[in-house]
């Protein structure tokens, strides 16, 4: 029973055992119980919107520069708490510098193996990122692993966590989906770095290859994605809840994949070029998944299901 479940059932005015006891009893820390949750802070919130525009913008600023530029625009800010909303959006400076990615420790760090290769067909390589998504209230984070050659979005999530499980699980259905890869590029992001990750990865007979610290360049074209992603969609709506981001970023993705021009392929859509490729490579255990505009779920995020919430994130 996972710890959210187990506070459910605590009784706080249980006639024979104390609060203390019951904690005891299921494990709990009594902090976690007597704690109140903490209020969303708005301020913060409005704050880390515009921390995330001017990162899409300038992802070689640093909290020194970012605090800087929220000064000139009026805004009182100091470098701590840019450094705290920073961290919690999963955002550094894109430039090089010691421990800009920082894996958790114990976590194997494999080599960057693109240097220098003409990446030419459909699923050759595959790349993943995490990005911020911001709502009217509160934040998500959005994962998407995307066909390098062909920029199609393969598979996509949507937690309000930075757990590697949602990793995973839009992983699983990329290569379910669309057949292996020859490479599988990431940055050294804890989730990216985890065993549970690299393990699915290895176990389909495909390369791990990690970006350098600070090398943005590395994984480029998904960090374009999120741009066009952003500017297009999520800055546009101002998502209310977490059903209004699943819906908007679903059928923007559909869009993308199907409809929208992209000019790096001459114009053509990055799905239609990703089934080309792969009929001319034979990859016979890719699946052709057409996606559909009038469906939210075209890129379908997970079902939920209840046993998610034991491993520490939520699906939504």
């Amino acid at each position: 029973m996972s710890a959210p479940d187990r506070k459910v059932i605590l009784e706080r005015a249980h006639p024979r055992l104390s609060v203390r006891r019951q904690c005891a009893l299921l494990a709990l820390h009594r902090s976690g119980v007597y704690r109140p949750q903490p209020a969303e802070d708005e301020a913060d919130l409005a704050l880390m919107r515009r921390i995330d525009a001017l990162f899409l913008a300038r992802p070689y600023y640093g909290s020194r520069r970012v605090m800087a530029t929220l000064r000139a625009e009026g805004l009182v800010v100091n470098r701590k708490r840019v450094q705290r909303l920073m961290r919690a959006l999963g955002i550094a400076a894109l430039g090089p510098k010691p421990r800009t990615s920082k894996p958790a420790p114990g976590h194997k760090i494999y080599p960057y193996l693109l240097r220098d290769v003409q990446i030419t067909r459909a699923n050759q390589v595959w790349c993943a990122d995490i990005t911020y998504i911001p709502m009217q209230r509160g934040f998500l984070y959005l994962i998407a692993v995307m066909d390098w050659s062909s920029r199609a979005v393969l598979s996509w999530r949507l937690s309000n966590t930075m757990e590697a499980g949602f990793c995973v699980e839009a992983l699983e259905e990329a290569l379910v989906g669309f057949g292996t890869p020859e490479i599988f590029n990431t940055d050294q992001g804890s989730q990216f770095t985890s065993e549970a990750f690299t393990g699915v990865v290895l176990k389909a007979g495909v390369k791990v290859s990690m970006d350098g610290r600070g090398r943005w360049m590395d994984n480029v074209f998904i960090e374009r994605l999120w741009r066009s992603l952003k500017h297009e969609e999520v800055y546009l709506k101002g998502y209310a809840d977490a059903r209004e981001a699943r819906a908007g970023i679903g059928q923007w993705l559909a869009f993308y994949n199907e409809l929208r021009p992209h000019q790096a392929l001459g114009h053509a859509m990055p799905m239609a070029v990703w089934r080309a490729g792969v009929g001319r490579c034979g990859a016979g255990s890719a699946v052709d998944m057409p996606l559909r505009l009038d469906n939210a779920d075209a890129l379908s995020t997970y079902p939920q299901r209840q046993h998610k919430r034991d491993e520490g994130y939520v699906l939504v």
